[in-house]
Parts: C-alpha cells; sequence; structure tokens
C-alpha cells in the first residue's frame, strides 16, 4: 500500500484536493444560494438540493470545461509550435509529429511498448492521438454539460421575472452564454501563455516543469 501510494502521489493528491474543493465549493454555494433566497422571501433548500441543482453545476462545469480546453490547445498547439528557451515547447528542431524512431513505434518499439505501437493503421494513429482525443472529448462533453445547465439556470431566471424562456438553441447564441464561456476561457489562455514565457527565465528546483537551474535561458524543452 505505501508503494503504491508512493508511486501515485501525485495523481492521489490532486483527486483529494480537486474532492475538497468540490465540497468547499458546495457549501459555500449553498450558503449563497440560501442567503439570495431569504433575501426574496423565497424557501430555501438542502445541500442535496443544491448539489443536484443547475446552478451548482453551471458553476462546476464552467471551470471544468475551460480546464480541458486548455490542456487540449496545448497538446495541439505544442505539436507545430515552438517557444525558444521555454521548458514549455519542445526543442527546435523537434516541430511536427516527429519521425517512429524518436516516438519510438514500429521497428523502433521495446518489450514493454504498448501492443498497439508496434502496429500500423488505425490502431496506431488511434493511439498515436489517444491523449488529445480524450481530452477534446472531454472537453466538448463539459462545455455540453455547461450549456445544459447554465440554460436551466437562465430560463428559471426568465420565469421569475415573468419573461419566456428559450430553446437550448436559442441559449447558444445568448450573451449570457459567451460571457461566461470567454471569462473563463482567456484565463486559461492567460495562464498557458505566462507559463510558456516564465519556464525561459525562471527556475524551481526539481520540478519537471522547469529546466536545471544553471540551464541557459535558451536551452528549449528541457526539464530539471
Amino acid at each position: 500500500m505505501r508503494k503504491l501510494l508512493r508511486e501515485n502521489s501525485l495523481s492521489i493528491f490532486f483527486f483529494v484536493v480537486l474532492f475538497a474543493a468540490v465540497l468547499g465549493q458546495s457549501v459555500a454555494g449553498l450558503h449563497d444560494y440560501n442567503a439570495e433566497q431569504l433575501a426574496h422571501g423565497e424557501t430555501t433548500i438542502s445541500w442535496a438540493g443544491y448539489v443536484t441543482s443547475p446552478d451548482f453545476w453551471a458553476a462546476v462545469m464552467e471551470n471544468w470545461q475551460s480546464e480541458f480546453l486548455q490542456f487540449s490547445l496545448f497538446i495541439l498547439a505544442t505539436i507545430w509550435l515552438i517557444q525558444r528557451g521555454s521548458n514549455e515547447s519542445k526543442p527546435l528542431e523537434d516541430v511536427g509529429g516527429e519521425s517512429d524512431r524518436k516516438q519510438r513505434v514500429g521497428g523502433w518499439t521495446s518489450p514493454e511498448s504498448p501492443t498497439w505501437a508496434r502496429l500500423r493503421g488505425w490502431r496506431l494513429w488511434l493511439l498515436s492521438n489517444s491523449l488529445l482525443l480524450v481530452m477534446t472529448t472531454i472537453f466538448f462533453a463539459t462545455w455540453a454539460a455547461q450549456s445544459l445547465a447554465d440554460w436551466r439556470v437562465f430560463n428559471e431566471e426568465q420565469l421569475e421575472h415573468g419573461e419566456q424562456p428559450i430553446s437550448w438553441g436559442s441559449y447558444l447564441i445568448d450573451p449570457d452564454f459567451w460571457e461566461k464561456t470567454l471569462q473563463n476561457w482567456q484565463s486559461e489562455f492567460l495562464a498557458v501563455g505566462t507559463m510558456a514565457v516564465f519556464t525561459i527565465y525562471l527556475r524551481q528546483r526539481g520540478s519537471p516543469e522547469s529546466k536545471p537551474v544553471g540551464a541557459p535561458h535558451d536551452q528549449t524543452g528541457t526539464s530539471g
């Protein structure tokens, strides 16, 4: 058990803090929601009622979809785009899909390589692009979930103000949806862009997200 925890400590840590953050958000969100209900002379709801409400899931999905968009774009962009001196970029000479030898596929595999890495055709293509495909699929799934949750919240507010609800398709082109979407996207783009630049000049000893402390500023795509 100790070995399992040590060898998987990074993923375990982030899933634990994810659970804690979502739980904390649900408690804080419940108090905020019920405070607004009381201010408008309406009934409050339980924690279970809140975590199954569109208000809660709209807030959660707005954040999740932007994170998976960030990773999907970063994975795709770093195949072809480079940043001299950045640890977030591949070396300048490796632009593109790279050779079979460098990717260790086909005749360059080892006994420990995935089976599909030794094959050709759609199975090799699927394995070669599986990370981007899964990340992008999750992005579109969470984006769709966000739009549906936000749509329900929007229509509830429409009814409260004596106005007509709108269809999901109409909501997808409504400024309310895009204002919520784009405010999340721009923060992700800012984070990735600054990380790419900061790793040119800044270091963190022992972190694979940083180049070695003594590496030249223009050294590209190396980890410390």
